[in-house]
């Protein structure tokens, strides 16, 4: 296997997810003592455990990261906003927004530009005056129920809004993500949008494979396996 990545620019690919909503104060713990040691991008949890993860990850090098409308997409506008404001208020770096999957099915585009509209408008322009600080927002997809020509509409509309990132899966979808998902969408954007793959991503196979498709960050809760495979392969 060709060397492609640094074993530091891997990690700073993966999002380590725990969004088991059993998870304990303790998991969380463990969770981001991980993805400090292994200088993680960020870590995803649930919106209940942003105040902890940032007590541990603050003045690290390993952001925050919590979900909205997740995992079906289908709260209103103005759940979203306040679930946004609040995430970012407790300390969240990052959000990761789950779309109206229906509207998008529904061919109702011009809702889905809407929601968008609204709630990175809201975000862009309170992290400047109140926050200090750029707000990631990953916008999900849901790839796995969606057509080749709406996941072209709805990436196309993503970019237009201000997103960062194009996510391909919540990870409770009935597939996760396919290489074909993420060339796709990057047939559409341009390079000033990120790509985060998620949904079945287990291996450093699974992992460079998406990275050589054209995504930009990874969301699995296999990050330290991940990264035990590229030290075995290349760290001898």
């Amino acid at each position: 296997m060709i060397k492609t990545l640094t074993r530091e620019q891997l990690a700073k690919t993966i999002d380590q997810t725990l969004l088991n909503p059993i998870a304990t104060p303790k998991n969380i713990e463990q969770l981001c003592l991980s993805a400090r040691k292994n200088h993680f991008a960020a870590v995803v949890i649930n919106p209940a455990n942003v105040v902890l993860a940032k007590a541990i990850l603050r003045d690290t090098d390993v952001k925050v990261c919590s979900v909205v409308g997740y995992p079906l997409g289908v709260n209103t506008i103005e759940t979203k906003v306040f679930e946004s404001r609040d995430c970012i208020r407790k300390g969240a770096d990052e959000l990761d927004l789950v779309i109206n999957l229906g509207a998008v099915k529904a061919g109702n585009y011009e809702y889905v530009e809407k929601e968008l509209g609204i709630i990175v408008n809201v975000i862009r322009r309170e992290q400047i005056a109140e926050y200090n600080r750029h707000i990631n927002i990953k916008v999900i997809i849901e790839t796995g129920i969606l057509s080749r020509d709406e996941i072209k509409q709805v990436s196309a509309i993503i970019e237009r809004s201000g997103a960062d990132f194009i996510k391909t899966s919540t990870g409770f979808g009935a597939k996760g993500v396919e290489l074909d998902d993420v060339r796709l969408i990057r047939e559409v954007v341009t390079r000033n949008i990120g790509v985060k793959a998620s949904g079945g991503i287990r291996t450093f196979e699974d992992a460079q494979a998406l990275i050589d498709a054209g995504a930009t960050r990874l969301g699995t809760s296999s990050g330290i396996n991940i990264i035990k495979e590229y030290s075995a392969i290349f760290d001898k």
